[in-house]
């Protein structure tokens, strides 16, 4: 068993939220009780994760999306406030971890993406919220990229211009809504760029600049980090951790 402080605190440490400018609170957002047995990971919060998770024991929540974002309105309304019932009903703990763990090196979104289409290295990008990625030796065809994305996001079909070279040997990866690095991979020269959500716009930017662009899905692209993250806290306290899979589409 492990105290809510401490797990707090070693993902404090972990993420390092204070080199980030995001536009959502990371860390503990509602506190429950102090003792912590089981930790339920999940892409966002919402009413339905927070009843799986209640009905299996949680004493924290752990998700890459919370439940404030910059810019929302600051009163409550009925679904929201239905939602922190759940928590607060039960004593349950939620914490939210957004562009550190987005950014992460070896438990971020990205990173764990590029390791599942099989980079052989790659380092930060897009401000250290991404990764760049590079190939084994003569790189892979785009077929072969989209054949490993569908396999790493469970049979998804993605959305792909393929209008870069034969050959992939660099790609940007940036998970969920960033279609709009797809400059910055251009800028750096990269053969292909991959994100969850497109943008009317990119179709032509790809094409016209000779970058293969894949969009993946916002959810299934984000939910390497989140399992990482579960996976590390049961390992390094002795916990228990499960992942809750709440499907969306986009």
């Amino acid at each position: 068993m492990a105290t809510l402080t401490e797990i707090i605190g070693e993902l404090d440490r972990l993420l390092e939220p204070e080199r980030f400018d995001d536009y959502a609170p990371n860390g503990l957002q509602v506190p429950g009780r102090e003792e912590i047995q089981t930790v339920i990971t999940g892409v966002s919060a919402g009413a339905e994760l927070f009843k799986h998770a209640i009905a299996e024991g949680a004493d924290l929540i752990l998700v890459h999306h919370g439940l404030f974002w910059r810019g929302a309105p600051q009163a409550l309304d009925r679904p929201a406030a239905r939602r922190l019932r759940l928590l607060l009903d039960a004593d349950c703990s939620l914490a939210a971890y957004h562009l550190p763990l987005d950014g992460h090196q070896e438990l971020g979104n990205n990173a764990l993406l590029a390791r599942e289409l099989g980079a052989a290295s790659w380092e930060p990008f897009a401000a250290g919220i991404g990764v760049g990625a590079t190939f084994p030796a003569d790189g892979i065809a785009p077929g072969e990229l989209l054949d490993r994305v569908r396999a790493a996001t469970g049979g998804r079909e993605p959305l792909a211009f393929t209008a870069g070279p034969d050959r992939i040997r660099t790609i940007g990866i940036v998970s969920g809504a960033a279609a709009g690095h797809l400059g910055d991979a251009i800028e750096a020269g990269l053969d292909a760029f991959l994100t969850g959500e497109p943008a009317e716009r990119v179709m032509l930017q790809a094409q016209e600049a000779g970058i293969h662009f894949v969009a993946a899905g916002h959810y299934a692209t984000e939910t390497f980090g989140i399992k990482a993250l579960g996976d590390h806290l049961a390992q390094r306290f002795g916990i228990t951790h499960r992942f809750i899979d709440v499907p969306n589409p986009i």
